[in-house]
C-alpha cells in the first residue's frame, strides 16, 4: 500500500513522500489545517462510501467540521480515516492509498 503520489507541491514546507514511515491521511489533513500558508479548505478528500456510485464519494475541506483521532466530521457524516483513498490539494494529489485511486474523477 502506498501513502501518496510521491511528489509534494513545491510550496509545501513539509513532505508527504513515502519513505521509512507511513504517512497517514490524518497527518496530511492536520498539516493542511495547522501549517501557516496552507488551507484545509482547498483540499478534496476522496473516500469509500458504500452505496454511492462506484462506492466512492468526495468532500471538500471547507465541509470538514472536526479532525478527530480516528474519524473526521463533515456537516453530514462522521468518516473514519481508513476510508480515505486520495487527498488532492491545489491541483495535486498529495495522498494516495493505492494506484487505483489515481483513476477517481
Amino acid at each position: 500500500m502506498t501513502a501518496h503520489s510521491g511528489e509534494s507541491p513545491k510550496h509545501f514546507p513539509f513532505s508527504f513522500r513515502y519513505s521509512e514511515t507511513m504517512v497517514y491521511p490524518r497527518e496530511v489533513l492536520n498539516r493542511l489545517k495547522w501549517t501557516e500558508g496552507e488551507a484545509l479548505d482547498e483540499a478534496i478528500i476522496w473516500y469509500v462510501h458504500r452505496g454511492a456510485p462506484e462506492d466512492v464519494m468526495r468532500v471538500t475541506g471547507d465541509r470538514l467540521k472536526a479532525l478527530g483521532k480516528g474519524f473526521f466530521d463533515t456537516d453530514e457524516a462522521t468518516i473514519p480515516y481508513h476510508r480515505i483513498l486520495r487527498i488532492d490539494y491545489r491541483g495535486k494529489t498529495i495522498f494516495l492509498r493505492s494506484e487505483k485511486a489515481k483513476e477517481l474523477t
